[in-house]
This record gives structure tokens, sequence and C-alpha cells, in this order.
């Protein structure tokens, strides 16, 4: 088995059922619209069936829209936990497709700070091995089966603060930390060419106690059939970045309101223990513009996940 360690320094849809589909009419603010089907599969119905707030007791619960300039579906409903669910059966590999080494089904998944990039990636992976698990034959109760689902964030692959240290003007480095220039694509992309090639990988994360990433700290096996890599710039058409984006077999986008996404991140600054000034004033030069260039890069996505005034990153 091949293994890569990166050191730091087709859309697919749901199977087919006009039955299934629940949706509502919408509007966008420019483009026509017309209606574009996500259809349910049986196994999504029977999940959705079984719950008490389910799709089917809230018929109109789940929007789809698009547009005809380009058709990107939309995904939207009246919890996040629906949103996890489906996303989630969307691209649960079946058994054929866990066993096979050379599969590697790799989403993307960008949106603004504060849009909640790290909380749907991980509760829809939860949710992938937790079905994968429901749904696994073995004779031996005590054999756990392997996860299928993992997360790689973007965030591991920041540069150093010493890689900022010894840039022209350290202070303004520090301060647009989060910016596009502030993360290493090429890295990412080696990351993930390995990983595509070879079907395995070591990644880095991100320790935010230490403000540094840590090398080889997520390792993506053979036996993990779904990666979903979450971050800011993903979808982005811009240098190294287009080449990144173009490794995905789906990319997503979770689309909020810039004011919302910008009073939760203001939240988490203080929660850290900056002062409020402090927050707001990062807030204003730094968050707010990369939030803007971010939302540039909605239009390369394959589906837009609306995200709800509760849902938290």
């Amino acid at each position: 088995m091949e293994i890569s360690s990166i050191s730091t320094t087709t859309l697919h849809y749901f199977c087919p059922s006009t039955e299934s589909l629940l949706f509502k009419r919408v509007k966008l603010p420019s483009w026509d619209q017309h209606l574009v089907s996500i259809s349910l599969n049986s196994r999504t119905e029977q999940r959705l069936l079984a719950r008490p707030y389910s799709l089917a007791h809230k018929g109109n619960s789940v929007k789809v829209k698009c547009s005809q300039k380009r058709e990107i579906p939309v995904l939207e409903a009246s919890s996040m936990d629906e949103v996890f669910d489906i996303l989630a059966e969307r691209i649960l590999p079946t058994s054929s497709v866990a066993s096979n080494p050379n599969t590697k089904h790799i989403v993307g998944l960008a949106g603004p700070p504060g849009s909640g990039k790290s909380t749907l990636a991980s509760e829809v992976t939860q949710r992938i091995n937790k079905f994968w698990f429901q749904g696994a034959c073995t004779s031996d109760p005590q054999v756990v089966p392997p996860d299928v689902a993992i997360v790689v964030p973007m965030d591991g692959f920041h540069l150093y603060r010493s890689q900022l240290d010894a840039m022209e003007n350290p202070e303004e480095a520090h301060a647009r930390r989060g910016a596009p220039w502030t993360f290493d694509p090429v890295l990412l992309l080696n990351c993930l060419k390995s990983l595509r090639k070879q079907g395995s990988v070591y990644a880095p994360s991100f320790a935010h106690g230490i403000g540094d990433p840590i090398e080889d700290d997520i390792f993506v096996s053979l036996q993990h059939k779904v990666v979903i890599v979450e971050g800011n710039y993903l979808l982005s058409d811009e240098g190294v970045w287009r080449e990144v984006s173009s490794i995905f077999d789906e990319k997503w986008f979770i689309d909020v309101d810039l004011d919302t996404a910008m009073q939760r991140v203001l939240k988490r600054h203080i929660s850290t223990g900056k002062p409020p000034d402090v927050a707001q004033w990062r807030i204003d030069y730094n968050d707010r513009p990369n939030a803007e260039f971010i939302m540039k890069s909605k239009k390369n996505a394959d589906l837009v996940i609306k995200s709800i005034d509760f849902f938290q990153r």
C-alpha cells in the first residue's frame, strides 16, 4: 500500500424518483428561474418518513432551485439536520464502491467564514459513517466496520507563523492571516493529487492553540471512500486554486448572509479572548474582505447549500 506524507514546509444526484421530490417555488434576485429535481432515493425516503419532523410531514420544507444561466441546484430545508441527512445519503458509498481500493469520492466544501463549513463537514461524515455501520453485514457483532468518510480541513495548509514573519511586511501578514496568500495552495494541490493517485495520504491539521499546522496529523486511508475537504478558497478560479478545484468530484458552497456570518465570527473572536473592539477591527480589516472575495466563487459550485440562521460554524 502506497502512502504519501504531505509536509507543511461529476456531479452525482440521488436516484430519480419524481414521486419523492418535495420542493416549493422560490425566486433568485436576478436570473430567470426554473425548477430542478433532486430526487431522494428509497433509503433516504425511508429515513425521512420515519422522522416526526421529516420532509414527508413538511411537504414544502426542502427547496431546490437553479438558474437558466447555469444550473446550480440550491438546497434549503427547515432544519440543518435535514440538510445533513440528505447530503450524507447523497454521497453514501455502496458496498461495491467501498470494496474498490481505487475508488475515492472527494468533495470540496467552500463558503465564507461563519458559514458553517466545519460543522457541516463533520455532521455529514458522522452520518455517513453511522449509516455505513448500520448497513454493514457481519457475522461477528464485535467487529466494527471502518469509517468510510473523513474530513480534511484546509486550515492545515496555513503558512506557518515563521513564514509570515519572513515576509516583507510581517505585521500586515499576521493581520491578514486567513487571506488567500496566507495559505499554501501548491501544498494542498500536491496532497490532493497524491490522494487521487495513491488512495492514501497524510495531511496536516491546524492547532489553534499554537496557531500553526501540525504535519501528518490526518491519515486518509484506502478504506476512506468519501473525503470532504472544507475551506474558504477551494472553489476559487484564481491561480493554483483553480487546479485545486479541478480535483473535486463534487463542489459544494454554503451560502449565508454576510452580516449574519460576520456576527458569528465576531462572537468567535470574542470567545477566544479578543476585546470586542479588536474583534470588530479584525472583522472589518480581514474577515469581511475575505468573505466578499469567497462569495464570488459560489458560481463555480455544483450545489449551493443555504445556511439557516441558527446554524453555527
